[in-house]
């Protein structure tokens, strides 16, 4: 989740509408600026009894970001109900590394040109949060939900806008807190050109997303037994909050843009206002109340562009738009699966070619086809059942086809020669097998680990 890495500074006061709407052009970049920013989390673990650590415990997470300043990570901080100032976030040359509810760390990696650069900056971050972990006791895993931890089993970080999320999420669905303490996903934030490049980049990351829920689905354990789901983390958006989770029917709509995305994002039911350093709790109030300056925890003020920035973030739909597009669709997972994500959607999704037949595999899918697409992948994975009948499995490596050639067609090469096509290998991997990576953690479960979850550690650690 998106974390304030740097004091508020001054913002302009919303005005008008169109001050909204402008936020989202604001994004637009000719294709020779298209960046490609990454953003992975983990499970923090301690080696000894598997436990996850506290913020403030000797050796704790605390001590773990704080042992990260050598490699030039500098600290930010926010001021907890105490008085307190703790370090919540580090910022440095390769982004940000921030924490998750219950101690998850995450890096939002930097925006970078090629997928080489990317692949190198996660190999960078891993050994500097391995090596710090070494002196620590501390290990990291790569899954998509916490395999064997109870909620009553982690700690909360001291962040603000998490304690008005914690109160919150429970009023609005069942899972919200397994949302916010058991899970770790992996992300792609990626550029668009213009109003209408966005709209169909929007429209094939939100139809092709529970494919890459598919391969990416890693989380088939909770509290050490399989819960019947490949990708349990999927499965627990479906019941967070339904005011800002879902597939957004409405951008396969004709006349969608930044418009229309600006209604939903303003009916999205606010979380907090950001003042001196402290979160507000808004939580289900309106931000169109907030516009006219009705909102009832701050009466008579308006929001600023940075209040508006801040409630873009408090949306969760499987692809987000600010002033880029987030795909959200995938589980945490091993570090050449963190780097198999950008490519495929950058492969996708940044050459006209590989757009236009990704479009085109995808653009006669029904709006119920692609919810019941959605809704059957968490559990079914490569065997859900697709429009026109047959299984994801049938398109999948057609798929990686053309976000082969869309990478090839890019030819961003490295020092070696080599073009980006090969960070798509472990998916092509997954389709020629079958077997997405839960299915392969189930059959060491129900063979090799004897059904003892622990072996787990052993397995998909860093």
């Amino acid at each position: 989740m998106t974390s304030k890495t740097a004091p508020a500074k001054t913002s302009p006061t919303i005005e008008s509408r169109d001050q909204l709407i402008a936020s989202f052009a604001r994004g637009e970049k000719p294709k020779d600026r298209w960046r490609i920013g990454t953003e992975h989390e983990k499970f923090v673990y301690a080696k000894d009894d598997h436990r996850a650590p506290s913020y403030t415990e000797a050796g704790g997470i605390r001590a773990l970001l704080g042992d990260l300043e050598q490699y030039g990570w500098a600290p930010v901080f926010e001021r907890g109900p105490d008085g307190t100032e703790n370090v919540i976030a580090m910022t440095g040359a390769d982004g940000s590394i921030s924490l998750e509810p219950a101690g998850q760390f995450e890096l939002s990696g930097a925006p970078l040109e090629t997928l080489h650069e990317t692949c190198a900056e996660t190999g960078r971050h891993l050994e500097q949060v391995k090596a710090a972990g070494e002196k620590l006791g501390i290990g990291f895993l790569g899954l998509g939900m916490w395999p064997d931890k109870t909620r009553a089993e982690l700690p909360i970080m001291p962040k603000g806008r998490y304690a008005i999320m914690l109160r919150h999420m429970p009023r609005v669905g069942s899972m919200g807190l397994d949302m916010m303490l058991r899970t770790c996903t992996i992300q792609v934030n990626l550029d668009y050109a213009s109003e209408a490049d966005m709209v169909k980049k929007f429209r094939v990351g939100l139809a092709l997303q529970p494919l890459a829920t598919a391969l990416f689905a890693n989380s088939p354990f909770t509290e050490g037994k399989p819960n019947g789901m490949l990708s349990y983390r999927s499965h627990i958006w479906s019941d967070t909050d339904p005011h800002r989770t879902g597939m957004l029917p409405f951008v396969f709509e004709d006349g969608f843009g930044y418009d229309r995305y600006t209604d939903y994002a303003l009916d999205v039911p606010m979380y907090f206002v950001y003042r001196d350093g402290k979160y507000i709790d808004a939580a289900g109030l309106s931000f169109r109340d907030f516009l006219k300056g009705e909102l009832s925890v701050l009466p008579g003020e308006k929001p600023t562009l940075d209040d508006w920035t801040d409630h873009l973030s408090t949306a969760f739909p499987e692809v987000r738009l600010k002033t880029f597009l987030e795909m959200r669709g995938a589980d945490g997972g091993p570090w050449n699966r963190i780097c198999a994500l950008p490519a495929l959607w950058v492969g996708l999704l940044y050459d006209q070619g590989a757009l236009d037949a990704a479009w085109d595999l995808v653009k006669d899918w029904t709006i119920d086809e692609r919810q019941s697409l959605r809704d059957s992948v968490p559990k079914l994975g490569l065997n859900a059942p697709i429009a026109g009948g047959g299984q994801l499995r049938d398109i999948a490596a057609q798929v990686l086809d053309i976000a082969g050639a869309g990478l090839s067609s890019r030819a961003r090469l490295n020092k070696a020669g080599d073009n980006e096509t090969g960070f798509l290998d472990p998916l092509r991997e997954i389709v020629r097998s079958g077997k997405v990576p839960a299915e392969l953690l189930l059959d060491k479960y129900n063979g090799a680990w004897g059904g003892d979850i622990a072996k787990v550690y052993g397995v998909e650690s860093f």
